[in-house]
């Protein structure tokens, strides 16, 4: 008899434990402290833009500035993605400060009325005005009225930020 009391005990505290556990599982929150898990989506969309607006905000209160445009001639851009853009000879895309550009298919040169004209990122040096871009290197804009200028009858670039063609 006090035998089947010590395992009718322990089958009630079994249960018990069981049901408080179960309880504290369900009352967790996801996402909260007690659930830390984040998605890839998550990351990539709303944390990455919100720290991006950050950023920008932050940039714009040291340098006094307003927070960088992402409108272009003809629509909108975002900041953080590259647009294909067709030139054709002769025509002229002007980049605001901080726009980037990788030529990909025919020839362009550098517009600037002074020195630096663009900043190749890919060797981390210059190209002044009237030099030739080269395929698959990334220039930046980091003065007012630089640009590029198409020297073959079709030229697409990759861009992103704020410009202007003429």
């Amino acid at each position: 008899m006090k035998k089947n009391r010590w395992v009718l005990r322990m089958l009630a505290l079994l249960a018990l434990s069981g049901i408080l556990m179960t309880t504290a599982t369900l009352a967790a929150e996801a996402g909260s402290s007690g659930d830390p898990l984040v998605t890839l989506s998550y990351l990539n969309g709303t944390f990455l833009e919100s720290i991006l607006q950050r950023v920008d905000q932050k940039i714009a209160e040291h340098t006094g500035q307003a927070p960088p445009q992402t409108t272009v001639s003809g629509g909108s851009s975002s900041a953080v993605s590259f647009h294909v853009v067709t030139l054709s000879n002769g025509q002229v895309l002007t980049g605001e400060v901080g726009c980037e550009v990788m030529l990909r298919i025919g020839s362009a040169s550098c517009v600037a009325s002074g020195e630096p004209g663009l900043v190749d990122e890919t060797t981390a040096g210059t190209l002044n005005n009237g030099g030739t871009l080269v395929t698959n290197h990334l220039y930046m804009m980091t003065i007012d009225g630089r640009g590029v200028q198409a020297t073959a009858a079709t030229t697409k670039l990759m861009v992103r930020g704020g410009y202007t063609i003429s």
